[in-house]
């Protein structure tokens, strides 16, 4: 049928458009980046730019399994390429064997070699958070995370030292934000307040209240120019530990002597491609995802409506662990590097992309219940010393309100 329409016999007019028009499909590569001889030869026939080849070298390792016959399929440049003989057969293989063995079951691989597994147990739908069922997971690690529960009922679990700083997505009632909830409340209950710091920015003024008043919690702010403030003071964290360590010639903070002893740190802002356009705020977040793993500095992100222009490569590449509930459509499961998270109908379901590929379950936990977690660690003055951001780095007492942002 396209080829009678390619040749004027059919009413049907052919339309087709290639990888390379689609303007999300672009990445800024490093300078060091030099093109093969098959991206010479791409860039001549189709006349696309360096933005474009980096992003097809980057897609088909991340997510092609660095097949370029896969990015072909997946990514047609022409008409053939879209019809290839070895691509997607002519019925849905994930359909056929969900009548066979029924919904509990996983494909993996393309189209013409693949695996099938079929689990005896299945994801719960619904997962309450129990953390004497997960502390002992988490005592071997540093600074332990709680991811979910997968398909064969384990929880899985990572070391944010060993894996730092992770990207959050999902629509409204995804269950993004109980997954924030529950990290942090994870962190806490796992964490002495002289061993973890944590900031949080708010910038939707609707997650992180209940924190406030921990006393892990060094602020919760929620405008742009309080978040500043906060990033200013993690800058000059970053460089006083940089001396530091380079003082001692230790390779990370944990090596320092006793009486030089430094408390992890987490920078966790909800909704950050609000802040988009601070330059000096995505500044120094990109400059915390780079170097912030060996000084004992992590980044948590989370946002509704993943971006490319606000996830550039630096930020992106850095990001070691991806989280990404149900998302819009399948350009946002590729900015956030989760596959098939469009595809997601399970509030608290969501795709991680870390070591491997996790499909996962989310533990639900609620305010109430979190407040109740949270009540051993409550400080009963509201207000907190932080470092001023202005000149010598002295300690200045702040109100509620340059703590806490305003709330009207």
């Amino acid at each position: 049928m396209w080829k009678q329409a390619e040749r004027g016999e059919s009413d049907f007019i052919p339309l087709f458009f290639p990888w390379y028009e689609h303007q999300e499909y672009r990445m800024e590569p490093p300078e060091d980046f030099v093109l093969t001889d098959e991206e010479e030869e791409l860039k001549e026939l189709y006349n696309v730019d360096n933005d474009q080849l980096y992003w097809r070298r980057w897609a088909i390792r991340n997510n092609c399994g660095g097949d370029p016959e896969l990015f072909k399929q997946e990514y047609p440049a022409n008409s053939e390429e879209a019809f290839l003989s070895s691509g997607r057969p002519r019925f849905d293989i994930k359909t056929l064997f969900t009548q066979l063995f029924g919904a509990n079951i996983e494909i993996s691989g393309d189209c013409s070699r693949f695996t099938l597994k079929v689990y005896k147990t299945t994801i719960p739908s619904v997962l309450k958070y129990n953390f004497n069922e997960i502390q002992p997971l988490l005592e071997h690690f540093s600074l332990g995370i709680i991811s979910g529960k997968d398909r064969n009922g384990q929880y899985v679990t990572f070391d944010l030292l060993k894996q730092p700083h992770i990207l959050i997505a999902g629509e409204t009632g995804s269950g993004k934000s109980t997954q924030l909830r529950s990290i942090l409340t994870t962190m806490i209950l796992s964490k002495r307040p002289s061993e973890l710091h944590l900031y949080l920015g708010d910038c939707k003024k609707s997650e992180f209240h209940i924190f406030r008043k921990v006393e892990h919690v060094q602020c919760v702010l929620s405008t742009s120019k309080d978040i500043r403030k906060m990033l200013k003071h993690i800058k000059r964290e970053l460089d006083e530990r940089s001396d530091l360590a380079e003082a001692f010639e230790v390779s990370h903070i944990d090596d320092l002597p006793i009486e030089h002893k430094k408390p992890y740190i987490v920078v966790c802002i909800d909704e950050f491609v609000m802040l988009r356009k601070d330059e000096e705020i995505m500044e120094i977040l990109t400059e915390i995802v780079a170097i912030g793993r060996t000084l004992g500095v992590f980044a948590i992100l989370s946002m509704q409506r993943p971006n490319a222009k606000v996830l550039d490569t630096t930020i992106r590449a850095n990001l070691t662990v991806s989280m990404g509930f149900k998302l819009r459509d399948v350009t946002e499961s590729r900015i956030v590097n989760t596959p098939k998270a469009h595809e997601i109908d399970v509030s608290g379901r969501f795709i991680m992309n870390s070591d491997k590929l996790y499909e996962l379950q989310a533990p639900y936990l609620k305010i109430e219940d979190a407040k109740s977690l949270l009540s051993p660690f409550m400080v009963s003055n509201e207000v907190k010393e932080v470092f001023s951001n202005e000149g010598k780095e002295e300690v200045k007492q702040l109100t509620k309100n340059d703590i806490f942002g305003r709330l009207n």
